[in-house]
């Protein structure tokens, strides 16, 4: 090796030597270089997810393994190597700003200049964001900019063995810029957004396997078109037999625009998904598919929807090539699951049935999607295992903020199945009295400890789940008074605003003595006391049904 190197940097040599880039290795060709190396098979997965088949990684990685009897590589376990990668690709940086703006572009999916902005608290990064755009090793997309994968991995690895609490900080102050955005963009870039979300998971164990992450999506979302019908049903026919095609016909001639096909740049649809709304359908559409079938009975059987609520069933979700298996259509598709429960007013149910649910049970497990065999169906002979999630219990704002608590500690089970209180999945008839009981209690906090909206859907998505019973009275109490001003918008309903303020809100030593002070006889008083509960009542029904996120 001594001699080589001598070799390459004689003055002698150099005219006969000729300086070649080398390109990343291919996954097959990374594998047979690992295999000539000796590198156990099993390490091959953990090796090619850090090093992308960059031929000085995986030099380095092999060195290790050839030094170390019964070596096991892990990039945390491996800091030397992560150091000398960054030492030959990062090389100098300028100081502390640049250093953790680099850390933010390996976190993240795509930085652009605001998110840079917001993650490192500095109001103007515009030098910031042009240091990093001149750096050799980043690259541009329409949305951003974001570094060679393998440099992001050993930034991310660098930053998680050496400064764990900045990394965590990191990773919080990302999933608050995207929830926030979340709820600011147009419907057409929440898709963009939840990508940019669901990457801060990738490191997660129960995660990476399931999901291709692309910078430049090849697909967009479309509405099904008339010649579309015989692709959609060519393609179920491939991958589910021609009754399972039949079914697909009679849902597309029904409802055509529960369609979402993804498409190419040439018009080609690389796949589609067809979600059913179960609360609307008749009686005989339900009995006509066993999916639609199983699903209603089982909401029926264990969980029936309250007024106003409603179910969905992802009927068919595929890729025209790959069907059901891990790609980025796959993932595009679950992308736009997620879009419509956080989206989807009074959501309470979501049904989503695989043809392989064995495949799919860690991931699934992991957002806490649970295994129904009940609700399993049978086309043909052939087995589909159904999973679902009861929006009520784990509301869809709640839910991803647990899950991406996960994203840090995957071990960690999730809090609203062992840890949060759950939540109550209360009646129409219950939220009255509770909201009556509030208004009663409004100012009597130890009392408000008993009153069950404390444990709603409402509270739960305002406080989040790792609020403090404290918090939680406090978001009650303000949840009540808000319903309470909404009464005065209208000259008809600020009386009722005026008794309830007399009553509860700024109340008078007694109701006689309220219906003094607003010079109303008793009886009139009364009236407009029940009215003004019933319209706080159902501005808080309307909250705990479920309001979407846009």
């Amino acid at each position: 090796m001594r001699r080589r190197s001598r070799g390459a940097t004689d003055p002698a040599w150099q005219t006969l030597l000729r300086m070649m880039p080398l390109r990343n290795l291919s996954p097959t060709e990374s594998q047979i270089y690992l295999r000539l190396r000796d590198v156990p098979t099993n390490q091959h997965d953990a090796v090619l997810n850090f090093t992308h088949g960059h031929p000085l990684a995986l030099a380095l990685v092999a060195d290790l393994f050839a030094q170390r009897e019964g070596f096991v590589f892990t990039p945390e376990e491996s800091p030397d190597v992560v150091r000398m990668l960054l030492e030959r690709l990062v090389q100098r940086v300028p100081g502390p700003a640049h250093r953790a703006a680099l850390e933010v572009c390996a976190l993240v999916h795509l930085t652009t200049e605001s998110l840079l902005s917001q993650m490192l608290r500095i109001p103007d990064v515009h030098g910031l964001f042009a240091w990093l755009r001149g750096l050799s090793f980043i690259a541009t997309s329409r949305q951003g900019i974001y570094p060679h994968a393998l440099v992001r991995e050993a930034l991310a690895t660098d930053m998680r063995w050496r400064n764990p609490d900045w990394y965590k900080e990191l990773h919080q102050r990302a999933r608050t810029y995207f929830t926030q955005r979340l709820a600011q963009v147009v419907p057409h870039e929440q898709q963009d957004v939840l990508t940019d979300y669901i990457f801060l998971h990738r490191h997660n164990a129960a995660v990476r396997p399931f999901f291709v992450w692309q910078h430049h999506t090849p697909l967009f979302a479309d509405q099904l078109q008339p010649h579309d019908t015989d692709v959609v049903a060519a393609m179920v026919q491939q991958h589910e037999g021609s009754d399972a095609a039949r079914l697909v016909r009679y849902w597309l001639l029904h409802y055509p625009q529960h369609v979402t096909v993804f498409r190419s740049s040439i018009g080609q649809i690389g796949g589609f998904l067809l979600p059913l709304e179960l609360h609307a359908l008749q009686h005989a559409e339900r009995a006509a598919d066993p999916a639609t079938h199983a699903a209603w009975n089982y909401l029926l059987l264990h969980t029936p929807l309250r007024p106003g609520e409603r179910a969905t069933l992802w009927r068919w979700w595929m890729a025209r090539d790959t069907y059901q298996s891990v790609s980025p259509t796959q993932s595009l598709l679950f992308v736009h699951m997620v879009r419509h429960y956080l989206t989807t007013p009074g959501l309470a149910f979501t049904f989503l049935p695989c043809a392989d649910p064995d495949f799919w049970r860690e991931l699934f497990r992991y957002v806490a999607l649970e295994r129904l065999p009940t609700a399993d169906f049978v086309i043909a002979d052939r087995h589909y295992g159904m999973y679902g999630h009861d929006w009520r219990t784990i509301p869809p704002v709640v839910w991803l903020e647990q899950v991406a608590a996960r994203a840090l500690s995957p071990e960690t089970p999730l809090p609203a199945l062992q840890d949060a209180s759950p939540i109550v999945v209360l009646s129409q008839d219950a939220v009255v009295t509770a909201v009556r009981d509030a208004l009663r209690d409004i100012l009597n906090p130890q009392a408000l400890r008993h009153n069950p909206l404390l444990r709603s859907r409402l509270i739960a998505e305002r406080t989040g789940f790792r609020a403090s019973e404290a918090e939680q009275i406090a978001q009650l109490q303000q949840t009540i008074r808000e319903a309470c001003e909404r009464l005065r918008a209208t000259p008809q309903t600020l009386k009722l605003y005026r008794v309830l303020y007399h009553t509860y809100l700024q109340p008078a030593t007694t109701q006689e003595r309220a219906a003094e002070l607003l010079d109303l006889p008793f009886s009139t008083y009364r009236r407009h006391l029940k009215a003004g509960i019933a319209h706080v009542a159902a501005v808080v029904w309307q909250h705990e049904m479920g309001s979407p996120l846009r």
